[in-house]
């Protein structure tokens, strides 16, 4: 079992190198899919990161009902299924679904920020502190604070709403970050437009590479 880990590991490693170099990334990706040797679980860790009170380490799978934690200046990569996430530092989230099951419904971001790419046609949701997200083949990125939430839809469609009037929801369709959204716990204008911030086309580009896909649009190398 650790053999074939590293060795998926190294697949996936030298797909992103052979990118970064100008490489066919996805000639690369196929032949890990065509092995079996698509990543699962933890890809990587950086600094000290809980998941159910544990310490994470690479290729530990995750499941429903799961509750990560990453500490000041930590981070944590993983994958569920053909979706992948990048969970920020400081930041609590919890894994929605059927208890067990490693098909996720979708997160719960109690505090912090998480940057997500999802497969196209399987719909998930995302909860942050005062809204939700519905979304379906599309790279998010979302900050969860107590009075304000922060929405990047980087491509695809979402539906945000916000958990104090879901009846005023808003359907948003990009293809490049057009269109960030700052979501507020009350006040008579709860969600209103905001810059783009904090999350980077190379990150969104890892995202989709290790789960053996490109971004739509040009990719970037992860630095």
């Amino acid at each position: 079992m650790r053999r074939r880990a590293t060795k998926r590991r190294t697949v996936f490693k030298g797909a992103l190198l052979a990118a970064a170099a100008g490489g066919t990334v996805l000639r690369l990706v196929g032949e890990a899919l065509a092995l079996g040797l698509v990543q699962k679980g933890v890809y990587r860790v950086k600094g000290d990161v809980r998941i159910n009170g544990r310490p994470a380490r690479e290729n530990m799978e995750l499941a429903a009902g799961d509750v990560i934690v990453t500490g000041p200046g930590a981070e944590l990569v993983f994958v569920a299924q053909k979706d992948a996430y990048l969970v920020r530092e400081n930041s609590r989230v919890e894994l929605a679904g059927t208890a067990g099951a490693l098909v996720l419904a979708g997160l719960r971001v109690v505090t912090g920020a998480v940057l997500a790419v999802f497969e196209r046609g399987h719909a998930k949701r995302l909860v942050t502190s005062t809204a939700t997200i519905g979304v379906r083949g599309t790279g998010v990125y979302v900050e969860s604070e107590r009075s304000r939430s922060y929405v990047c839809t980087c491509y695809g469609v979402t539906e945000i709403a916000p958990l104090a009037d879901p009846a005023h929801s808003e359907r948003i369709s990009t293809t490049h970050h057009e269109e960030p959204r700052y979501v507020y716990a009350s006040g008579e204008t709860m969600m209103v437009k905001a810059p783009v911030l904090n999350h980077s086309d190379a990150e969104l580009t890892l995202l989709e590479w290790v789960v053996g896909r490109e971004p739509p649009f040009t990719p970037a190398p992860y630095k």
